[in-house]
């Protein structure tokens, strides 16, 4: 029976590199992807457990199939990641979505192949959620979104425990990959012309693999390493946390011309009472410091974050603090979160829950005041020229090609799609909240 398949992906970075794997072990099974889930007879859902508002979208979209599933004998439903690590989403999909075919874990994805094929051959129900994490595997394949980028991951788990997460609990302790391994990884990427990679982590700056001397080689050294890789021209990584950013770290975004000059530095607040109610494990005048060596390191840097409004117990004056961190900071774009339950966390239990409306009054103060300092930090993007890898297209506009600068902005401009993958220089024409636009400058040397 021919068979096409098309997977929901719900959350972070993580997850669509999870979403690629899974992708390259579908094709080389010898299924397709679809473009659209109605034309796919194998559907897959990656969900994400850190917001409330993913989980919710999740249980919506899944909602929607049942009258499909019922009416179509060879359709397939499977439900993975993060969500299904915990056990009062697998008792809600045992009550409520009895007619899911596979549920599988964040620890098992390398068995999606064969856990396919008992559900097709024996048209069984199967739920397969190790508590612990397996053995790392390596050598999967997978179907990258961008031919010219790529996500690598270089480390599994989190062993922060921050109260409001339940990231440690769904993705388990931190599992350090070889060295070896992700160096030979990049190696055939670059040979398949990538020419950036983003390595992945929980907490990248925690990266401590053990090569084959049994030597430990910090997440700095790593990077000098991959930098000697020919064909890589970018590295990029997310995400840190600033309790372990390092000196040798802020050296290297210094020393090497291929670390981009980007960071992203999750604060989730600006009150040091706050962030040790998180248990995050620094203060605000030590995040502050970080971001002064990080500038005086690289004065061009450019630094994005996370911030949790309405984490319990928090005052107008501890959010008071926030606004001004993010006015002294000056991020050039922040991800922000009004504070959700997750069940199994600490937080989850905490008294003085913050009622919705303050939450959202303050999460439109908040908003506010970060969209107007990345407008005019943008705006003094107009009139330079910004060296731009094109990606292709723009999602919004498919008559004009979108790419990133090395500091991470996002650049529309016109172009032939034959520059994908090629770095062009763009004259930045206007700078706006989120995208900066620009003019192509002809007869340049397309690399």
């Amino acid at each position: 029976m021919s068979r096409k398949f098309h997977i929901t992906t719900f959350g972070c970075q993580m997850n669509e590199h999870d979403s690629e794997i899974m992708a390259g072990m579908l094709q080389e099974m010898g299924y397709t992807p679809a473009d659209e889930r109605r034309e796919a007879n194998i559907l897959i859902m990656n969900t994400c457990s850190v917001r409330e508002n993913a989980d919710k979208r999740f249980f919506g979209t899944l909602g929607q199939l049942k009258h499909r599933r019922e009416q179509e004998d060879d359709l397939i439903v499977c439900v993975c990641g993060c969500m299904m690590q915990q056990q009062h989403i697998i008792d809600t999909l045992k009550a409520k979505y009895p007619w899911v075919d596979l549920v599988f874990g964040t620890h098992n994805i390398h068995r999606l192949p064969e856990l396919l094929r008992n559900v097709i051959s024996e048209r069984a129900k199967i739920i397969e959620v190790p508590d612990q994490a397996e053995e790392m595997v390596e050598g999967l394949p997978a179907s990258r979104l961008y031919q010219c980028k790529a996500l690598v991951n270089i480390m599994y788990g989190c062993n922060n425990f921050c109260t409001y997460c339940i990231v440690p609990y769904t993705r388990g302790r931190e599992r350090s990959r070889r060295p070896e391994d992700i160096l030979q990884e990049i190696r055939g990427l670059a040979e398949d012309g990538v020419r950036e990679v983003m390595l992945l982590g929980q907490n990248v700056n925690s990266y401590r693999g053990e090569d084959q001397a049994g030597n430990k080689v910090s997440f700095a050294h790593l990077i000098r390493q991959i930098a000697e890789i020919e064909g890589v021209e970018r590295i990029r990584f997310m995400t840190s946390h600033p309790k372990d950013l390092s000196d040798e770290l802020i050296e290297v975004f210094r020393t090497c011309d291929k670390l981009c000059k980007n960071i992203h530095l999750p604060v989730q607040s600006g009150s040091t009472e706050i962030m040790q109610r998180m248990n995050r494990h620094y203060t605000r005048e030590s995040y502050l410091e970080i971001v002064r060596k990080l500038r005086e390191a690289v004065p061009e840097i450019t630094i994005s974050t996370d911030i949790i409004v309405g984490f319990p117990g928090e005052t107008e004056e501890q959010f008071q603090d926030t606004l001004r961190m993010v006015e002294e900071v000056r991020y050039d774009s922040a991800f922000t979160f009004l504070y959700s339950i997750r069940k199994g966390t600490p937080a989850a239990s905490y008294e003085e829950q913050i009622p919705e409306d303050v939450k959202h009054e303050r999460f439109n103060r908040l908003v506010s005041m970060v969209d107007r300092i990345s407008a005019e930090k943008n705006a003094k993007y107009e009139g330079r020229i910004e060296r731009v890898l094109v990606e292709g297209p723009s999602k919004r506009d498919s008559n004009t090609l979108a790419g990133r600068t090395d500091g991470f902005k996002l650049v529309n401009f016109a172009g032939d799609p034959s520059l994908t993958g090629k770095f062009v220089d763009v004259e930045i024409t206007r700078g706006k909240t989120f995208s900066l636009e620009g003019k192509l400058i002809e007869r340049q040397e397309q690399r």
